[in-house]
């Protein structure tokens, strides 16, 4: 590159830089601006276009188009040449604006002028924030040296944009993170809070994007991608990464070690940005490349180029994780993912939690559940919107997040959050009682656990027991197998919270969305009907065997009950259960005291075993239904695509039949059933359960009030005498018919 491009280049940003030091308004800034980079780059016209919402442009501030326009020209993303800009993230060169496929003619600008047209992005690390243009009445492309330095100009923008330096209350342009925002992910855990904002990764400030002495910024640069390959190489060298891992940082030793990456950002140095503001522009130009590859895998290599240009960033600003900030009052937890050991550490401080990523079966919504605090997963771009200490309010029951809200949202959510805690303390009235319908039929309503922190919530919620504690949590929370003692200790004192209480313990649920940190993970195709559950227990008897002797430890001779998972035909549980008996004639060999009474059940949560023979339902102490598993394969709908999981209604009356026949199976050999899972504390299909005859449901603690509400004060006869009715009348599903008839029935006094 030659070296009077090199100059003006710097020089153009340093009178950027000193523009931008001078007092004035957001408009007057941004119109100094497009003077001074028209005149620079020797343009007739220059002009920006910044969002005003996520899907509309508009030009705030020109050099040489008609300046009635401003502010009253706006387009759509996608729109025009601007709006290809930004949706491409990409620049547009070309010498005949009009001609060009996609060109919008917009009359009050006067821009039938100009034929050569330039546009590159305003973007910072994926956030799009305009456009930059420059227009001549020349018909020629612009160089690749002009097309470099206009984009090192928008980057600039770009970092002042963020810091709210154009923004304005008399033209509407509002600072960015202060305008209110509404994100719809989904529900990962039910729930409502309301909060500030914690970061679980804050993201860097860059507040110096212009720099007087390249040569000292690509000394610091140099310095810093040195120190960056250090720490990628003694991570490589852990000997305790699983596959994957390794796979991901062979890709970070990929990008650090590129000679490209690092010449570029030297590239962009030298034309005047600060080391911090090179590495975010390289971030930005290289995202905006690879979210164009149709190829899903290079697509997915975003997250590591975003991982390693924030841990360059890091070293250049001394910014940590731990950036010295206050965690605030009523926390919620802000994250595009995190770790069940991560989310534990933060605990009961949390009110709730908000992710990028995530799924209904993950880690980190299991140990929410656990936590029974709200959580919202997939919230497109809630990491690039937050800041921390940013009031939001999270709707866990819609899977909506209101960030920044106006402050009628805010009521209107407060007043949810009020009439959800007035009805809890309606049920907590009911707490000592049973859930005895008006005909007398009474049903046993149990809580699902998996960490000691849900015990408290056995008395609180009024369970009758615990119908699944998930034992797999012990495991991924740690980066190497739990020792036998551990175990037997963790689990006596489960029981010892129980208080004679029933607990059900679930063996070591893993496979499908929940990979153990030390386990090798297995490449397949459709993991949710791979090798998971008591699949792996069978497989590797010695981790099932070890667990079994914990828990008859742990029992000191109480009564004990195991169920297995995933259960899908006879020989798989009359295994599993001779390893049962096997490990209880072992201990008592070893004179250990055994349980006093044993009961070993099985998960059924697919549709082979509610057709299993008869010798399953009379060897089984009892069964209990999988809701969760069991709707996914019998709908061939995936819980973890929200795009299918949520088109099948539970109430559908395929669904309400299969349920039918396992509940006459059991009744045939007198086989205790329960039903496990979300919808077991939906009240609605709770009540369609217990209509159809299923005598004990487990769900999260939170749940057992709503529940035993409904259930005392409806007739379980009139309500399957209505679902019988609608289907006979050919309904697909019962909801409406229940929902029609709960309208006319009395409220409980």
């Amino acid at each position: 590159m030659p070296e009077r491009t090199e100059s003006e280049s710097r020089k153009l940003l340093r009178r950027l830089r000193d523009t931008l030091a001078t007092t004035g308004g957001g408009q007057d800034r941004l119109d100094r601006i497009t003077h001074l980079i028209a005149d620079s780059m020797g343009t007739e016209v220059c002009s920006i276009y910044l969002f005003r919402d996520t899907d509309t442009l508009e030009l705030c501030a020109t050099e040489g188009l008609k300046a009635e326009a401003v502010h009253k020209t706006r387009m759509k993303l996608g729109e025009g040449l601007v709006g290809r800009v930004a949706r491409s993230g990409l620049p547009v060169n070309t010498a005949n604006a009009p001609q060009e496929k996609g060109f919008r003619y917009m009359p009050e600008t006067g821009e039938e002028l100009y034929s050569s047209f330039l546009g590159v992005p305003i973007q910072r690390v994926g956030e799009k924030l305009g456009v930059l243009v420059v227009q001549s009445r020349t018909a020629r492309e612009f160089s690749e040296d002009e097309v470099y330095a206009l984009e090192v100009v928008a980057m600039v923008l770009a970092e002042m944009t963020e810091l709210g330096v154009f923004a304005s209350d008399s033209d509407g342009m509002r600072a960015l993170h202060k305008q209110s925002v509404m994100i719809r992910g989904g529900t990962g855990q039910e729930g409502a809070a309301e909060g500030r904002v914690w970061l679980h990764e804050p993201r860097v400030v860059v507040t110096n994007p212009v720099a007087d002495d390249p040569l000292t910024e690509i000394e610091r640069i140099r310095a810093a991608v040195g120190k960056l390959r250090v720490s990628v190489d003694d991570l490589l060298s852990a000997e305790s990464l699983d596959k994957d891992q390794k796979a991901v940082l062979e890709a970070y030793r990929m990008f650090a070690n590129s000679r490209g990456w690092l010449k570029r950002m030297e590239d962009d140095i030298a034309r005047g940005l600060s080391a911090e503001a090179a590495v975010e522009k390289e971030q930005s130009a290289t995202r905006a490349r690879l979210e164009q590859v149709p190829d899903a895998y290079l697509r997915e290599r975003l997250h590591d180029l975003d991982d390693l240009s924030n841990r360059l960033l890091r070293i250049l600003t001394g910014q940590g994780t731990d950036t010295g900030a206050t965690m605030p009052e009523n926390p919620i937890l802000v994250a595009r993912n995190i770790g069940p050991a991560e989310l534990l550490d933060y605990g009961r401080k949390l009110k709730g939690v908000v992710l990028e990523e995530g799924s209904v079966g993950s880690h980190a919504a299991i140990v929410a559940r656990a936590l029974a605090i709200p959580l919202v997963i997939h919230a497109d771009r809630i990491v690039t919107e937050a800041l921390n200490g940013d009031p939001i309010l999270v709707d866990g029951d819609q899977g909506i997040v209101h960030l920044r809200p106006e402050e009628t949202v805010a009521r209107a959510f407060r007043d949810k959050i009020a009439m959800q805690a007035a009805a809890q303390q309606r049920y907590a009235s009911l707490r000592g009682l049973s859930a005895q319908s008006k005909c007398g039929t009474v049903t046993a309503l149990m809580m699902n656990a998996g960490l000691m922190a849900d015990l408290p919530s056995l008395e609180g919620s009024g369970a009758e027991g615990v119908g699944l504690f998930r034992t797999e949590l012990q495991f991924l929370v740690r980066n190497k197998m739990p020792q036998r003692a551990e175990l037997a200790a963790l689990y006596a004192r489960v029981m010892d919270a129980a208080k004679g209480k029933r607990v059900a313990f679930r063996t070591l649920d893993i496979g499908s969305d929940k990979v153990l940190p030390y386990m090798k993970p297995q490449d397949e195709p459709n993991p949710a009907m791979g090798w998971r559950a008591i699949r792996v227990g069978l497989d590797k008897p010695g981790v099932l065997r070890m667990q079994l002797q914990a828990l008859i430890r742990a029992s000191k001779g109480r009564p004990l009950t195991v169920m297995f998972p995933f259960i899908t035909e006879l020989s798989e549980f009359t295994t599993a259960r001779a390893q049962v008996l096997h490990e209880l004639e072992r201990e008592k060999a070893l004179g250990h005291t055994i349980p006093a009474r044993v009961e070993i059940g099985a998960m059924l949560e697919t549709p082979s075993l509610a057709y299993a023979p008869r010798a399953f339902f009379e060897l089984t102490d009892f069964v209990s239904i999988g809701g969760n598993d069991l709707k996914q394969f019998f709908f061939a709908a995936d819980r973890e695509n929200e795009r299918v999981r949520r088109r099948y209604d539970t109430l559908n009356v395929s669904f309400l039949n299969f349920l039918s026949q396992i509940i006459a199976r059991c009744a045939e050999t007198g086989t205790p059933l329960s039903f496990c899972g979300e919808d077991a504390g939906r009240p609605i299909e709770a009540l369609a359960f217990a209509a159809l005859g299923l005598r004990a449901l487990s769900m999260r603690p939170a749940s057992i009030g709503p529940v035993k509400a409904l259930l005392r004060r409806v007739d379980l006869g009139e309500a399957r005498a209505v679902i019988d009715r609608a289907i006979a009348e050919g309904a697909e599903t019962v909801r409406p018919a229940l929902m029609a008839w709960l309208a006319d029935q009395p409220e409980q006094p």
